[in-house]
Parts: C-alpha cells; structure tokens; sequence
C-alpha cells in the first residue's frame, strides 16, 4: 500500500499512532520554507508530531486553533486536509506517495464547514504564470490600454458610503432553490437556483450598474453567477446566469457569455480581504480595460466589443506583474496582491476602467494602503503570451 493510500485507510479507521508510528523524525531547519507552515504544533519545529496534530484536527480529535489552522495548510491551498499531512510527511520522512490516485467516490463527503477544494487539481484561475515566456505583441497591447495609468483597486471598505467592490455570499447547501429566469436564455444554464432574497447585489439593492449577485454555495461546490439581477416576490430575474464547478471552473461554450462579459466565473478572480489577510493570495485576478477587441482568447469564451483593431486587447488576456518591480516598500495589504500579480496576473474579464482590479467590499480594508496599488503603472505589466485569439464574426 502506497503513502497516500495507507493515509486514506487511516481516516477511515487506522488510529494516528498506528498510522505514523513507521515514520522516523525528522526536524527541519528553521530556514527550510515549510518553517512556518507545517509547525501544526508550535513548537518551533516541523517534525512527526505535526503530521499526527494534522491528522487528529482533520479528523476532529482535536480542534485546530485559527493559528494552527494557518500552519497546517502546508501547501498553501486554503485548504486543511490529507494532502497537508502527505506534505509534512513527505518533508520529514522524505518518502513519496507512488501514485497521486483520485480519491474513492465514497470518501468525497463534504463536511459544510470545510473550505472549497477538496481532493482537485488547480485550476486556471491558481496557475502561475511567472515563467510563461511574455506576448510578442505584449507592448503593442499595453500601450492600447495605457502605459502611464495607474492600476486601479475597484474595491475596498467604502465608496461614497457605500460598499465598494463586487459582493458574494457563502452558503452550506441549506437554500431552497427560487425560481430564476434570464432575459439572455440562450447562454445561460437556466434553472431554479439557491440563492437567497437576501443575497447582495453589486451596488446596492437600488444600484443601476451591473447588479452582479453571487453566492458560493461550500457543501456542493458550486458557484452561482448573475448579471443585471432583481430580486422579485418568489425569485429571481436576471439578464444571464451562470453556474460553475469551483473545483475546475471548466470553461463554457464557445461563444457563450456568463455574469461576466468574457464568459468568465467572477468570484474565483476577486481580490478577497480573508486571503490577503492570511499574507498569502495563490489566483490571478479580474481586471477591464475601456476599449477590448472583438476576440477572446482561452480561458475567455465570449468578446464584449465590436472593435476588429488587433492592438487592441482579447477578452481573456492575461497578463502579470514585471518581476523586476520592487515591492519591498508597500503596505502589509498591498504585498499580497502585488506578489500574486507577478506569480499568477489578472484575467480581462470586461469592458470597464483601463487597469481596473475587482475586489470584494470589506470594511476591514484599509483604504490608504490600497490605494498605494495606484503607483503601479500599466508599463509595469506585460502580457503573457497567448494562444491565436478567436475573432468574432
């Protein structure tokens, strides 16, 4: 039986001791990466004892302190679970597992306080891009959306006393379905959909911009999407809408549209104050830009432009921060974003402000530090190379 099966038998049944006790330990210098995450106990040092901490807590046979929790996310995915106790394991023993094998069907039970992503591989929002070789036409494409404007946070705690930024809401699986309907059926996934009365609306209730409504629902693993959206006396009324796997967010249809105009999930690609609190954001971001073309590239499914002008930017574009940019002097809020920007970019997801980052409302933001993200210039991205754009017809 290979490491990670012999795991998977031990949250079944196997006791802790059981399961470890053939693992030989082994402390890792204070300098190693892992120094800070995988210290489960807090004892100043990673060692077999904190696979066994990890386990007992993802079993509940212990509970895990919020600071135990953030050591014992070890590959730094949110999430705290099987594949953190592998990590220590793997670090401290040095054996591998054989085979990364997809887990049983009968252990993808979903607990309703357990964070999204369990048991998936990464998804296009969470790869880096800070080796993929850079666009041949990147400075042709910056230079469309401007060189010398700054990078604009479009969130924050508040916006001429309002919330600032494009709201979402998280459920455990437990709301009633309501009867939807889209004026634009044809690209939406049409159904009733669990979405609360309550729900925010980007803007306000009385907002007349987009009025994005989003609801992550944790204990199925679905996301659900709306645009233009009003709530009436027994549901919903929308312009679009649509629902998506969180654990793969696989593309729609060529073509089709989504709450966003390139056809993209929009949670997965906000800037979420929990995250950057935890000092660590592993996803691109959303951005717009004024002027787009009428093309999309992957993972775009749908242009929002009648614009053939090939310097100008596809829906889909992505692009990163310069690794050359020093970032050693911005705020505690800012650092976050901005090492992300350079790991893993921001996706053009709409027509908007030129440079403008989405961001969910949170009124523990500090708006002075976020607004220090306005120093960076558009010459400071460059555009990571794509695939040949589909062009509209």
């Amino acid at each position: 039986m290979n490491l990670l099966s012999t795991l998977r038998a031990g949250c079944i049944g196997l006791g802790t001791a059981a399961l470890l006790a053939t693992f030989s330990p082994h402390a890792l210098a204070s300098s190693d990466s892992y120094s800070l995450r995988g210290d489960v106990t807090l004892d100043g040092k990673v060692d077999i004892k904190d696979a066994q901490a990890a386990l007992q807590g993802i079993l509940k046979v212990m509970p895990f302190s919020s600071q135990q929790t953030l050591s014992a996310d070890v590959n730094g995915d949110g999430v705290v679970n099987i594949a953190d106790v592998i990590a220590i394991l793997r670090i401290t023993t040095g054996v591998e597992p054989l085979v990364a094998e997809a887990p049983p069907a009968t252990n993808d039970v979903v607990d309703d306080a357990e964070p999204l992503g369990k048991n998936r591989a990464k998804n296009y929002w969470e790869q880096r891009v800070d080796t993929n070789p850079v666009d041949p036409n990147s400075a042709t494409l910056l230079t469309s959306i401007g060189l010398a404007t700054s990078l604009h946070p479009d969130f924050g705690a508040d916006y001429e006393g309002a919330p600032n930024g494009i709201p979402f809401m998280e459920t455990n699986g437990d709301v009633p379905a309501l009867p939807t309907t889209f004026s634009w059926d044809d690209e939406s996934d049409n159904g009733a959909y669990p979405v609360p009365l309550t729900a925010p609306v980007e803007g306000g209730p009385n907002a007349d911009g987009d009025r994005h409504v989003i609801v992550v629902d944790k204990a199925h693993h679905k996301l659900y999407e709306m645009y233009n959206a009003y709530p009436g006396s027994g549901g919903w009324s929308a312009d679009a809408g649509a629902v998506w796997d969180t654990d793969t967010y696989a593309p729609r249809p060529a073509g089709w549209t989504s709450a966003d105009a390139a056809g993209l999930p929009i949670y997965p690609g906000l800037v979420k104050y929990d995250e950057v609190a935890s000092g660590v954001v592993k996803h691109a971001f959303r951005f717009t830009v004024k002027r787009s073309r009428k093309a999309y590239v992957y993972p775009a499914t749908h242009y929002a432009s009648s614009k053939t002008d090939p310097t100008l930017p596809p829906m889909g574009m992505r692009v990163r921060l310069k690794a050359s940019v020093n970032i050693t002097n911005y705020p505690k809020q800012a650092q976050p974003i901005l090492k992300a920007l350079k790991s893993y970019g921001m996706i053009l997801a709409d027509n908007g402000g030129n440079w403008f980052m989405s961001g969910a409302p949170d009124n523990r933001w500090d708006d002075d530090q976020l607004n220090t993200l306005k120093q960076i210039k558009g010459s400071d991205f460059e555009v990571v190379q794509m695939s040949e754009p589909v062009i509209g017809k």
